[in-house]
């Protein structure tokens, strides 16, 4: 079991879109208005844990994923230009819009496909082997949403204690750009494994 924990920590808290934004919203100092985001990622993860862990991976085959994959890409290019576009006035950080809340969490997550290959193998792998089944499965499922939750929590702690020591607006809006420049990226890299890659594979 605590092979269970030691992969979904591997997984969840390494670097990634939804850490990233974690990260930027903690410098552009609205950690606390983003809690919601955090809790949004939590709640997809448990979706994927309780529906893999009962249904199995039937559901997802390779069309399924490219045609996730593709909105996902999609919604972190907008999530990137909501990014890009926000305000970086240091003075007015209490009123200023949020930059994600708990809708945009549960969304990215749900179309994350590394979110859904991140959870096939404990789901569908390390849940049966553990004899992790009906109650017991909701236990876990629920205790590795909230490790899911944390992990753009815990990034956004680590912004917050870089941003409190940044007072130029001009750094904190490069910072903004340069976030929304690595998501970009990141959409790219993800369009291309997961939807260019097997759309050409078939022809």
């Amino acid at each position: 079991m605590l092979a269970i924990v030691a992969y979904a920590l591997g997984v969840m808290y390494t670097p990634g879109p939804v850490n990233l934004l974690g990260l930027n919203v903690g410098i552009n100092g609205q950690g606390r208005q983003s809690v919601g985001f955090c809790l949004g990622v939590g709640t997809a993860m448990l979706a994927y844990l309780l529906v893999l862990g009962w249904a199995g991976a039937a559901w997802i085959d390779d069309e399924a994923l490219v045609v996730v994959s593709a909105l996902g890409c999609s919604y972190i290019v907008y999530l990137a230009i909501k990014l890009a576009r926000s305000s970086a006035d240091l003075s007015s950080l209490d009123n200023a819009p949020r930059l994600l809340n708990f809708r945009d969490g549960l969304v990215m997550q749900l179309l994350n496909p590394k979110a859904i290959l991140a959870t096939l193998p404990i789901a569908t792998l390390q849940f049966p082997a553990a004899d992790i089944h009906g109650l017991s499965l909701v236990f876990w499922a629920f205790g590795l949403s909230m490790l899911a939750a944390g992990a753009p929590g815990s990034y956004i702690v680590i912004g917050s204690a870089v941003g409190s020591r940044v007072k130029s607006t001009a750094i904190v809006k490069g910072f903004n750009w340069l976030m929304a420049g690595l998501l970009v990226v990141v959409a790219v890299s993800i369009s291309v494994e997961h939807v260019w890659l097997p759309l050409t594979a078939r022809n």
